[in-house]
């Protein structure tokens, strides 16, 4: 019979190692568990808040819809057909993003608009519902009856074919008995929490591995550091988590703030423009006077402007031409609508790379050049701006020069100032390990980015790819 004979030191040892070794695994099971609900609860109010910010985003989108026909509602009868079909004309074209629309139902369940989904229109839908069952048509009604609310379902998505939740907002015109509502599809958010989530246990897990290698490897001394790192990595990830959330909810707001007043201060007037050109066409055309053609050129005149404005703000939420033809004409033609804009006289250079910068480089140096523009628009007051891209040995180099005022203390400026600024260009930049330089005086300004080589890829073949 096998007897294990362990002397008094090895006894000694494993009698004050293996409280330790307990007193460690406890401990990082307590950690792992509180930063996985700590992390939890973090995420459930990160898509609450998403998705509240959605529901409040539903209800500006209707607030358009009502500002552009509650003229023609307001002044027709319940048996208007005329009044109907104009209304039902407007929130057939009033469609923004890649899926948004406004549908109509009347109270009897027959769809009436759906610009995305054309089939819908002239059917009844009464007892429609999703594929998890979930009552739609007759939802939406009720809630048109009693005031208007909100909705959540599977539906349709139009630019990806394929099935995803939305939420949606109706409200009822009560004279005609219709539902008017619009929704948006909230996948993007449910993906997002369900990375952050996945990422959170797989960080949570490598915490964990991590404690108990230590443990094994060096007993009392891993105890004691295994503890403290592990009270510091918790106070760190909370920390991030708390500075990713804040940071998420600064850029949203910021950029939803951007997008309204531009929609506030040019489609939102343009469109005001355009109503009352055609509703004095209208009443020029009823009382038979000649100048009724010149008040619908007008108003086609300026829905071109709208239409224009609305590509003008799309191509800054993302510039289409930075996926087609690379950085190169991506600058170009932002500079060209920077100039035109602002009538400030510009230049841009650049030569062809023999590498080809990768997507994130390639984002990274647009949005540095684009938050650049942006300040040289609104506080330099320059009479001139140099853009220049080119590569070379040690990697790409982008510089944008003016001859503004200058900053008084760049160096403050960039520590200083949130959101969408010069601390985010730093934080671009060294996200990709390049550097950031900028030089102020009275006389002007200079922003350089340099990504290093690591980014320039070489070429495919024999195919041209531009920077």
């Amino acid at each position: 019979m096998f007897r294990l004979s362990l002397t008094y030191a090895q006894k000694l040892f494993l009698l004050a190692t293996l409280p330790l070794l307990l007193a460690v695994a406890a401990i990082a099971i307590v950690v792992t568990n509180q930063s996985r609900q700590l992390a939890e609860r973090e995420i459930q109010q990160l898509q609450t808040e998403l998705i509240a910010a959605k529901r409040e985003e539903l209800k500006n989108y209707l607030s358009l819809a009502r500002t552009a026909i509650i003229n023609i509602y307001g002044r027709a009868a319940p048996d208007d057909e005329a009044a109907k079909l104009e209304v039902s004309r407007i929130l057939s074209s009033m469609l923004y993003g890649q899926d948004g629309f406004f549908y109509v139902f009347d109270y009897a369940g027959n769809n009436l608009v759906a610009p995305r989904q054309t089939n819908l229109i002239g059917r009844n839908w009464a007892g429609l519902e999703d594929v998890n069952g979930i009552p739609i048509t007759d939802v939406l009604i009720e809630q048109a009856r009693t005031g208007g609310g909100y909705h959540a379902f599977d539906w349709f998505k139009p630019s990806t074919r394929e099935t995803a939740r939305v939420v949606t907002y109706t409200i009822g015109l009560q004279d005609w008995r219709w539902a008017i509502g619009t929704g948006i599809f909230i996948d993007d958010i449910l993906a997002t929490v369900a990375t952050s989530r996945a990422e959170v246990e797989a960080r949570v897990r490598q915490t964990f591995y991590y404690i108990i290698a230590i443990t094994i490897g060096a007993l009392l001394l891993v105890f004691l550091s295994g503890l403290i790192l592990n009270v510091r990595e918790r106070r760190l990830a909370d920390a991030k988590l708390k500075a990713l959330t804040q940071r998420i909810f600064d850029t949203q707001e910021e950029e939803r703030g951007r997008v309204a007043r531009e929609l506030h201060d040019s489609i939102s007037q343009i469109l005001v423009s355009v109503r009352y050109a055609l509703d004095l066409a209208r009443r020029r055309i009823a009382k038979g006077d000649a100048r009724a053609g010149e008040s619908l050129d007008k108003g086609f005149e300026t829905l071109s402007e709208a239409i224009v404005e609305v590509r003008r703000i799309s191509r800054d939420l993302r510039p289409g031409v930075l996926d087609d033809l690379g950085l190169g004409p991506a600058l170009k033609a932002l500079i060209e609508d920077f100039s035109d804009r602002t009538g400030i006289e510009t230049s841009f250079e650049t030569v062809v790379f023999r590498n080809r910068l990768d997507q994130d480089a390639k984002i990274a140096l647009y949005r540095i050049a684009q938050e650049a523009l942006t300040n040289i628009e609104r506080h330099a007051e320059a009479e001139r701006v140099t853009l220049d891209l080119r590569g070379h040995k040690d990697g790409a180099t982008l510089r944008i020069s003016d001859d503004g005022r200058g900053l008084e203390d760049a160096t403050a400026a960039r520590q200083e100032r949130s959101g969408l600024g010069l601390r985010n260009m730093q934080e671009r930049i060294e996200q990709l390990d390049g550097t950031l330089r900028i030089l102020s005086s009275k006389t002007g300004t200079v922003i350089e980015a340099q990504v290093p080589l690591s980014h320039l890829l070489p070429p495919e073949g024999k195919t041209k790819v531009s920077a």
